[in-house]
């Protein structure tokens, strides 16, 4: 595995993360907090991304306009059965959602979450880094590389697995305070 490929893979376990923080509620309304609920449609399960347009008119609201109005009571089926704990509203051509002030409580619960998911992409990082080193360890046994080589290239793995690893923790302290802010 090359470096830029080494690199490459551990640069989407970071946007894998970064995604998966986009989920958690802060104290204002994001149209990505919706990014993981999908719809029967017509019995496929269809991401409501393709079956709505998501905007934020203001800091507390979500806005959901169907492309059909006949999807309407299905995405706010979805919307309310969901984890996201929000309820929709349903005027007849528009679906709102009133995204309320997190309390203390929750706050610290989307803390835990936003640990949570960093905890999972620092371990996507060390299986890549894992793979990489048993690699290098291989061409090592089969004479393709000597031992100082396979030690410089287990280095370079480890210093860049550390690299994207601080980004992560990066990333965590930042949605944290996002989270935190009142």
């Amino acid at each position: 595995m090359s470096n830029k490929e080494l690199e490459s893979n551990m640069h989407k376990s970071v946007e894998a993360t970064i995604r998966t923080f986009n989920t958690i509620r802060t104290g204002r309304a994001n149209p990505s907090l919706l990014s993981r609920i999908s719809v029967e449609y017509y019995g496929i399960e269809t991401p409501l991304k393709s079956l709505a347009t998501i905007s934020t008119p203001d800091s507390q609201t979500i806005a959901i306009q169907p492309f059909d109005l006949g999807s309407l009571a299905l995405i706010e089926k979805s919307i309310a059965t969901s984890d996201l704990g929000l309820t929709p509203n349903n005027d007849g051509k528009l679906i709102r959602i009133n995204v309320p002030p997190l309390t203390e409580e929750r706050r610290k619960e989307f803390c835990k979450l936003a640990s949570k998911y960093a905890e999972e992409g620092k371990v996507a990082l060390r299986n890549i880094r894992r793979d990489a080193i048993e690699k290098v360890k291989k061409m090592e046994k089969e004479s393709e590389l000597s031992e100082d080589q396979s030690r410089d290239e287990q280095e370079a793995v480890q210093k860049l697995t550390n690299k994207f690893i601080g980004e992560i923790d990066n990333l965590l302290a930042e949605k944290e305070s996002d989270i935190l802010k009142v």
